[in-house]
């Protein structure tokens, strides 16, 4: 059995968010999510919208999802992919290249993912507060 690991807050999920968890678990047979809790969101000046009980429902109800854990640091990861038999970590492409992430190459595959043009969390929440909403 092939297991994925991503990282995310999942906040305001969008078509965005389901297609890089459908492509994450084509990469293998077992996705798992690392979802930011409120803590860690609030330690990287993050707020989200919905609190991580919330986030972790939604997130345990898309087929694409196995399993949810929680991410709490950034120091985690490498227990992680220990811990749950990683073989491929998913993080988004504007990560590429990123010192948050290469390391892991040296415990498991790494691979980035595009994420959907046009679409995010931030600019859902621009567009809610835009006037020029229709």
């Amino acid at each position: 059995m092939k297991r994925v690991l991503t990282y995310g807050t999942f906040d305001l999920l969008h078509y965005g968010h389901i297609r890089l968890l459908k492509r994450a678990k084509a990469l293998g047979d077992y996705l798992i999510v690392a979802l930011s809790t409120d803590a860690f969101n609030a330690g990287k000046g993050k707020t989200a919208y919905y609190n991580y009980d919330v986030r972790k429902e939604m997130l345990e109800a898309i087929r694409y999802v196995d399993l949810v854990i929680p991410e709490e640091t950034w120091e985690q990861k490498i227990n992680d992919i220990k811990q749950y038999h990683v073989d491929i970590c998913v993080m988004g492409g504007d990560w590429a290249g990123s010192d948050r992430f290469e390391y892991l190459r040296d415990y498991c595959e790494l691979v980035y993912l595009d994420r959907t043009e046009g679409v995010s969390t931030t600019k859902t929440k621009e567009d809610l507060h835009s006037e020029d909403l229709p």
